[in-house]
């Protein structure tokens, strides 16, 4: 095993791989600063529970209901892994928002983190964005009037809303069309434009490293 581990080690560099990524130095810290490592172990859950639920799930308002349904009283676990992934997001903005206002209150986005700042601004939005859009895929009474209500305050924005408004409905009213939208939008291009940001967010927080607890005179 070790003949295995040095023939790879030697092409990939995985010593230098786990030292730069694992055993860098930090700085004195407490608990607050796991917020960011918690929010990418949630994000991970939601993507794999929401992989799991999208092997039985219908994208379609005569059957998306009922899929939901048979989750969650037909499938073995099926509640649990739903329970999760419904919990899981609620629990993911949280940390996301807190991760975000302890990088805020410690002064943590000065230079030169100005960029790792915008990154992690940038997926505050698409953690909301998964969330509203997410929220729609049951398609039950509840999720259907408040996305009607959500839908409705995006269109009050000056100029534009409108154009938006129409453009998340697929027309002026919600309909098959708004379902399969938020489903696309859901699972594939906010998760894919997530993966993005977060390596970029990750690569910077390794390059730059975290910043320490500021002293009274900073």
């Amino acid at each position: 095993m070790e003949n295995v581990f040095d023939w790879f080690n030697e092409r990939l560099g995985l010593t230098e791989i786990y030292e730069t990524v694992l055993d860098r130095k930090v700085p004195k810290v407490n608990w607050w600063f796991t917020l960011g490592s918690a929010s990418l172990f949630l994000a991970i859950m939601q993507g794999v529970t929401g992989i799991m639920l999208s092997v039985y799930y219908v994208p379609s308002p005569d059957h998306a209901y009922d899929s939901v349904n048979y989750i969650m009283t037909g499938v073995q676990f099926g509640w649990l892994v739903r329970g999760i992934h419904h919990w899981g997001a609620s629990l993911l903005v949280v940390a996301v928002f807190i991760h975000m206002l302890r990088v805020f209150f410690y002064g943590a986005y000065k230079y030169p983190r100005e960029f790792t700042w915008v990154t992690g601004s940038i997926l505050l939005v698409l953690t909301l964005g998964m969330g509203f859009t997410g929220y729609l895929l049951p398609w039950n009474q509840r999720s259907f009037w408040a996305t009607m209500v959500g839908t409705e305050i995006v269109g009050t924005a000056p100029g534009v809303g409108g154009f938006i408004m129409r453009i998340l409905r697929g027309g002026t009213d919600l309909s098959a069309v708004t379902l399969a939208r938020f489903f696309s939008m859901h699972i594939w291009i906010l998760p894919a434009v997530a993966m993005l940001v977060v390596g970029t967010h990750l690569y910077m927080v390794i390059r730059l490293g975290i910043s320490h607890i500021p002293q009274e005179d900073e």
